[in-house]
């Protein structure tokens, strides 16, 4: 028994170790790295596709739908740059977060089958990085990694990061046909959804479902900010009980933890902030295969996400910080904090 506790302690002092190593480890630095060496392994023509100015109005031209982009597409790379481009998205997203993202990359594997597409418009391929400034640890520079269906953008100012705008979508929502079948890239987003608005009484929902019929797309759609005209609508949290509160907290976390554990802190801070002061509005029918809509909104934060098209087959979902897509609040505390 003695001789079992000094291996015991071992072990427990191994997992403080750990964790604790775990916890230090910077998000930002993580990010600088994976941009950096991506960027070391392109050729001279490639590096030219891939980056820009941070100041570039490319930045922010952002959208998740099947256009011509800017950035250097996977397709256009050798496989170990493929790597390395996917080592960068991986340092913007949590493990959920990534395992959402190159799913719904490989849908377009489906799309191409469904719709006789030559490869040219569905390719699992045909995403683009961009990189924006100079990646460095001590520095201002940002990345996107965007295609049909994703959007990921992250700044860094100094160390500190903004993941937004973040758009996941995927087509099918529900595969139906085929060896994929059953398989539903967004299901937690689509079910805790319903299961929250179920959940509010007849009158709640009086109050939380502003329309019958749900909108065709997310109202922000790729704007540059993520403004919704007029007063928020819907049902306000503190009208909600406590079981109906921690359905509209599961609903939020399902977003938060897309990202890595910093960037989530970041997150729940404005969560935390909002209190009780978040709204929950609803679009469209309640039941399964019912076109839908839905958007939780905060003074800092919104969350908007749509099943319309498609046969309501179709989803887009989007977080944004309302003065936080793109850095700008971390980068308006820089530039004050150098001008003073």
């Amino acid at each position: 028994m003695r001789t079992m506790l000094p291996r015991v302690g071992a072990l427990a002092v191994g997992a403080i170790l750990l964790t604790a190593a775990y916890n230090r480890t910077n998000t930002a630095s993580v990010m600088t790295e994976a941009a950096n060496r991506f960027l070391a392994s392109l050729t001279p023509e490639q590096k030219a596709k891939a980056t820009f100015k941070f100041e570039d109005a490319e930045r922010m031209n952002w959208f998740f739908v099947p256009i011509e982009r800017k950035g250097l597409q996977l397709r256009e790379m050798q496989p170990h740059q493929k790597h390395l481009a996917t080592a960068l998205l991986s340092a913007g997203l949590s493990q959920s977060g990534y395992f959402k993202a190159v799913t719904i990359m490989s849908l377009e594997d489906i799309l191409k089958i469904m719709e006789k597409d030559n490869g040219e418009r569905r390719n699992p391929e045909k995403y683009h990085v961009s990189i924006f400034g100079t990646p460095g640890d001590d520095a201002t520079w940002g990345y996107r990694i965007e295609g049909h269906h994703l959007s990921q953008n992250f700044t860094v100012v100094r160390g500190k990061v903004i993941a937004g705008p973040s758009f996941y979508g995927t087509n099918p929502a529900e595969v139906r046909e085929g060896p994929r079948t059953g398989l539903r890239v967004l299901s937690a987003e689509e079910d805790l959804g319903r299961d929250l608005v179920k959940a509010l009484d007849a009158e709640q929902q009086k109050t939380a479902i502003f329309d019958k019929t749900a909108p065709k797309d997310i109202i922000t759609m790729n704007s540059r900010k993520a403004a919704i005209e007029g007063q928020a609508s819907g049902i306000l949290a503190s009208k909600l009980n406590s079981a109906q509160f921690g359905k509209l907290n599961a609903l939020i976390q399902e977003y938060t933890r897309n990202v890595p554990e910093q960037v989530a802190a970041a997150r729940e801070d404005l969560i935390k902030k909002a209190g009780k002061n978040i709204w929950f509005a609803w679009a469209g029918g309640m039941n399964k295969g019912d076109p839908h809509y839905y958007r939780v909104q905060a003074a800092s934060f919104l969350i908007e996400y749509d099943n319309t098209q498609n046969g309501a087959n179709h989803v887009h979902s989007v977080w944004r910080e309302l003065t936080g897509d793109w850095g700008e609040d971390l980068l308006k505390d820089h530039y004050q904090q150098s001008h003073k």
